[in-house]
């Protein structure tokens, strides 16, 4: 058998003006695929693997028209070399936009499609935030998503997708997919698997599973800080039998929609002054405040001082914040050196919504990997300790401070860009504070604005009823 693997993964905030270029993505082509961690379990046997092109980026603003075209058709460039396959695994996101267009993944599975031709089996594995329509739905043999969030299941996601499709092909027996878009949408910090009653909503998920008929079942949360049409929540169920994969994914809509009033963050939340008052009467260390509307990892640009200046008016002792996007502020350090004292005007280098604010600070660590882009400084101020980063990127694993040569846990308190805190922030945090910042994934979902979502969708509107309706890959109706 021959099956080709491939994709695109990245979540993209149609409020963020800053446009992603080739430089934000991690790319994987040909056997650095096969070689790398991410797809070690491409090892199924009687299987000729056939790795095209995989790009990968942190979460931002919408992806370049121009860089979006030259990966897809590199991408079908290196499908078209590998003709005929038997089948195609796809390893998504779903929530990426490109500018110009309402459903990139539409688009690249759709042409994707187009050259493997009708009988190759496809299949994709998706984030549990991504958004989903019918045209991708089409092309489709399997579906299968994210069960957890914080994401601590994207390695066994990925393996029950190139399974069912392996098994598919095997036995000769071609599965559909069957999805009940509904009409909620709500932010990952509100819908935490951590945290009822998303727990007990995914907790039932792999018993249906095993009903007769039925592969795979799932519940998409869907991406809400994309202004598109199909922005939306949905149930997806891979399946043998057309009326099982049916009835779940209505079961599992309406699981949902019932649900769609009981969903509260899972932290302790308010407004950030409220917060860095908590902060400074706590005695219990390290208090972990999470800047949650400029979290890269949900499509935030990274750069905002917020909380930095609230901290200096404060002059509030002992905090690590992790980290500013900034590279002019990076590239400074650099050039001062280690130990020197310097004068930094930090963040809004990117979005010039917010302001920076000025420090004078000194240089006590700087990380350079290679690359430009990849440098880090690390600066004191004040007692404060703030991490700067050229590239946009996270601060969510212990490795991340480490390689800084800094300690999360021996702080008074430690600020990250970030919503729910990451399976290594959270057992540290004493305790867990949520700030409800400014920024381009900001939590005031009813006051973001919607001029091309599909309305009515709650909690945009309230007053309206719901039945689902369970609608059928096109592949599945000859």
């Amino acid at each position: 058998m021959r099956i080709a693997v491939g994709g695109i993964h990245t979540e993209c905030s149609t409020y963020s003006p800053v446009l992603m270029t080739v430089e934000d993505f991690r790319v994987l082509r040909g056997e650095d695929l096969l070689a790398s961690d991410y797809f070690s379990f491409l090892d199924a046997e009687r299987v000729e693997h056939l790795p095209l092109l995989h790009a990968r980026a942190v979460p931002g603003g919408p992806v370049s028209r121009l860089v979006y075209e030259f990966f897809k058709a590199e991408f079908l460039d290196r499908l078209q070399a590998v003709l005929p396959v038997d089948g195609l695994y796809l390893a998504m996101h779903g929530a990426m936009n490109v500018e110009g267009m309402d459903d990139a993944e539409g688009d690249w599975i759709a042409a994707a499609r187009a050259m493997v031709g009708p009988d190759c089996v496809v299949a994709a594995s998706y984030d549990l935030h991504g958004n989903l329509s019918q045209k991708i739905i089409d092309q489709l043999d399997i579906f299968a998503a994210y069960r957890t969030a914080p994401h601590i299941d994207v390695r066994e996601t990925m393996v029950r997708a190139w399974s069912l499709l392996v098994d598919a092909l095997r036995s000769g027996t071609r599965p559909g997919v069957a999805w009940a878009p509904v009409p909620v949408l709500w932010p990952g910090e509100r819908t935490s698997t951590e945290d009822e009653p998303a727990k007990g909503l995914y907790a039932v998920l792999p018993g249906v599973d095993q009903r007769d008929g039925v592969l795979d079942a799932n519940l998409m949360i869907g991406y809400v800080w994309a202004d598109e049409p199909r922005a939306t929540a949905c149930a997806v169920v891979t399946a043998t039998d057309k009326r099982s994969a049916a009835q779940a994914a209505e079961e599992i809509a309406l699981s949902y929609w019932n649900a769609r009033k009981d969903f509260v963050f899972g932290p302790m939340t308010g407004p950030l002054d409220a917060m860095l008052d908590i902060a400074e009467q706590t005695s219990t260390t390290p208090v972990i405040l999470a800047d949650s509307a400029d979290n890269p990892t949900g499509g935030g640009v990274g750069d905002r001082a917020d909380v930095l200046k609230a901290l200096l008016a404060r002059s509030f002792d002992g905090a690590l914040l992790a980290g500013i996007t900034d590279r002019p502020a990076v590239e400074a350090c650099f050039a001062a050196g280690k130990r020197a004292k310097v004068g930094l005007d930090i963040g809004a280098t990117l979005d010039p919504s917010s302001s920076p604010v000025h420090v004078d600070a000194e240089v006590i660590f700087l990380d350079d990997p290679g690359p430009a882009a990849e440098r880090q400084a690390v600066v004191r101020t004040k007692g404060i300790t703030v991490v700067l980063a050229a590239r946009r990127r996270p601060y969510h694993n212990i490795a991340d401070f480490e390689r800084l040569e800094l300690d999360p846990r021996s702080v008074r308190m430690l600020v990250v860009k970030s919503g729910y805190l990451s399976p290594e922030l959270t057992p540290i945090a004493n305790p867990n504070l949520m700030a409800l910042t400014e920024g381009v994934v900001n939590q005031d979902i009813e006051g973001l604005v919607s001029k091309r979502r599909v309305r009515l969708v709650f909690p945009f509107d309230r007053d309206f009823e719901y039945t689902p309706r369970a609608r059928l890959s096109a592949r599945w109706q000859d």
